[in-house]
């Protein structure tokens, strides 16, 4: 019998290299400078927003001659943590709560105030805004699944009219962006709760599948998943 001949396997080219490698660091440098360009950013934005409303006999940079990069951002978390303590006590709850009386005599400045209330208290909350476990659900039709958020049990008018007596409140993320998605109210047998933490979830959905994390059993062998192909 004829022997198959062997192909011999090409040597990868010089621009072949450079490009593998380039494209390997900007997997490794892209989210570093990234996270790095947004924090500044999000200090940058503070600091010009607060640093003019500091006396200028507070301001370090009237002395130093030149700004300091995050004062104003230390100066707003001391100011929110000032006031916060300032609530918890009677006087600081009957001064907030006559400040609110007044704005609620104003039409349009109280929409306005009354949405950004209701959406810091949502997202800042610690207590029982938080999500509670990451679940799936049958949407946008039965036999396909998607990632969601188990938010609470679903309580007062909502509950009572629907037939269903044991409820939960999830929020459905869309990707890459899981920030926007849908309310839905779905009965507790309808989902399936899922092992993995709700970071993890946010990691699967915003990498649209590709980062996925280990299952129970990987974790206990100390084996890391199979990336999908």
């Amino acid at each position: 019998m004829a022997k198959k001949p062997k192909f011999k396997r090409k040597k990868p080219t010089l621009l072949h290299r450079f490009r593998t490698n380039f494209l390997t660091g900007v997997v490794i440098v892209a989210p570093v400078t990234l996270t790095i360009y947004l924090i500044w950013w999000a200090v940058n934005l503070v600091d010009r927003m607060i640093v003019p409303w500091v006396p200028a006999i507070y301001n370090p940079s009237t002395y130093l001659g030149v700004n300091i990069l995050g004062f104003g951002l230390v100066v707003f978390v001391f100011f929110s943590a000032a006031i916060g303590a300032l609530t918890k006590g009677l006087f600081g709850r009957q001064l907030l709560k006559f400040g609110e009386n007044i704005v609620e005599r104003m039409p349009v400045v109280r929409s306005i105030y009354n949405a950004l209330k209701q959406i810091a208290e949502t997202v800042l909350s610690q207590s029982n805004n938080s999500f509670q476990n990451a679940c799936l659900v049958q949407y946008p039709r039965e036999g396909i699944w998607a990632i969601a958020f188990v938010s609470t049990e679903t309580k007062g008018e909502v509950l009572e009219k629907l037939p269903n007596d044991k409820m939960l409140s999830i929020f459905l993320p869309t990707t890459p962006n899981p920030t926007s998605g849908f309310l839905l109210f779905v009965p507790r047998k309808d989902l399936v709760i899922l092992d993995m933490t709700v970071e993890e979830a946010a990691k699967l959905v915003i990498s649209a599948g590709l980062v996925t994390p280990p299952t129970a059993a990987e974790i206990a062998a100390g084996k890391k998943p199979l990336p999908s192909k």
